[in-house]
């Protein structure tokens, strides 16, 4: 009984304490200066290490944040909270210096229950986007430096039900909340120095509906297909540009140059992901999924000193396989193996001079799940291998190195003995 009540309260402070740190998550890329920052695709470890796919997948086994639909899937006697941590190396390049840092932290906290047979909660905390860079320029009579931090997070809780066999329909609320800043500092030959900041606070609400079907071919077999929806809207909160002389130090208040809504200035478009997945009875499975989102369609807009952001339509593919030898046996069958690949064309567009580049990403990922002794437990350990640059103009070159780390808590929480 002790187990039962310590699992939940434990969830639930990790769940608060996570809504404190998750913005703070170490980000290190010049490229999350545009824009809202480099987006998230509410994937778990698990679905990292398998290319970042998980809209059709149907386990009771994971929270699948990807599709709300699949939380129909939980057992009637399962109590999952998951979380999920990564370490990245980062080497980034351009025309004047090669550099490398270090970032990562806390990626996500969820849990998932269930409330009849057939239907299942979801309660988690994700990050939508994450800001966090630092470099420097030369100008005439002095130069300037460019900082960032921050993010976007989303609070969600999702419901699904699975009407009738084979077909399961969800659905997220998120609370979409956090703070961007971009700062640049102007050093010039005279001695003084002044900051501009923007920063952009987000306090917001957000729906994702997804389906999910499977057709199961013969006890052994089956095939699952998957949409997802996520309308788009204009932001709520506000933006604001200051300007502070740093000569003497920041004692001085700063003076506001502007003060803007969000709403009708900033922007998100539709989200749409699409999935199939193969499942050979409980041992292998391999997924493709697309996901699309027309940024061209959204609005950032211009402030003092910050010009608006023009983006491009965002698209990606990914695969990704798993593999278990057996569910039951010795511990070394029961290892989980998992693979995969995707490409992104991003949202953000890099202007050169008179041409304007997209940025473009592959990654290939793999990994292990664990299983712990005496228990349901997975833990997942895995590798992510990341490329990042602008087309046709390289720019700047960004390659990624993440470790990461995910603890699938599974327990028998509404287990009832009998009584005798």
């Amino acid at each position: 009984m002790l187990r039962k009540t310590i699992l939940p309260l434990i969830a639930l402070l990790t769940l608060i304490y996570g809504s404190q740190t998750l913005t703070a998550q170490n980000t290190t890329s010049p490229y999350s200066k545009y824009g809202y920052g480099l987006l998230r695709d509410n994937a778990n470890i698990a679905q990292r290490q398998m290319g970042y796919t998980g809209y059709a997948m149907t386990s009771g086994r994971e929270v699948n944040m990807m599709n709300p639909a699949s939380y129909a899937a939980v057992d009637t006697l399962t109590f999952l909270f998951d979380m999920g941590l990564d370490l990245s190396f980062i080497s980034s390049s351009d025309a004047d210096a090669k550099r490398d840092e270090q970032g990562g932290g806390l990626d996500y906290i969820s849990m998932l229950f269930p409330v009849a047979k057939n239907m299942g909660v979801s309660i988690g905390l994700v990050p939508y986007s994450s800001v966090g860079y630092a470099f420097g320029t030369d100008i005439d009579n002095g130069l300037y430096t460019r900082q960032g931090n921050g993010g976007i997070n989303q609070l969600y809780a999702g419901y699904a039900i699975r009407p009738f066999k084979g077909f399961s329909i969800g659905a997220n609320v998120s609370y979409l909340f956090g703070n961007t800043q971009n700062v640049i500092y102007a050093y010039t030959t005279t001695g003084s120095t002044s900051a501009f900041a923007q920063s952009i606070d987000i306090r917001d609400w957000n729906v994702q509906a997804g389906i999910q079907y499977t057709l199961r071919i013969n006890p052994d077999h089956a095939l699952t297909a998957a949409l997802t929806y996520s309308p788009g809207k204009t932001l709520l909160g506000h933006a604001t540009v200051t300007k502070q002389d740093v000569t003497s130090g920041l004692n001085e208040l700063p003076d506001t140059l502007s003060h803007i809504s969000l709403r009708h200035n900033f922007s998100i478009p539709d989200k749409w992901g699409a999935g199939l997945n193969y499942r050979y009875k409980d041992r292998l499975q391999v997924e493709a999924d697309f996901t699309y989102m027309p940024w061209s369609n959204a609005k950032f807009a211009a402030m003092d000193g910050f010009e608006a952001t023009r983006f491009a339509d965002r698209y990606q593919g990914s695969i990704g396989a798993s593999y278990t030898h057996a569910v039951r046996g010795n511990y070394f069958s029961r290892i989980t193996y998992r693979i995969g690949a995707l490409y992104n064309r991003d949202y953000m567009t890099v202007s050169s001079g008179n041409d304007l580049n997209h940025v473009r990403e592959y990654a290939l990922t793999c990994g292990l799940g664990l299983p712990t002794m005496g228990s349901k437990t997975m833990i997942n350990l895995g590798f992510e291998y990341r490329h990042r640059q602008a087309t046709p103009n390289p720019l700047l070159k960004e390659t990624y190195c993440n470790i990461t780390l995910g603890i699938n808590f599974n327990e028998l929480w509404f287990f009832k003995n009998k009584i005798r």
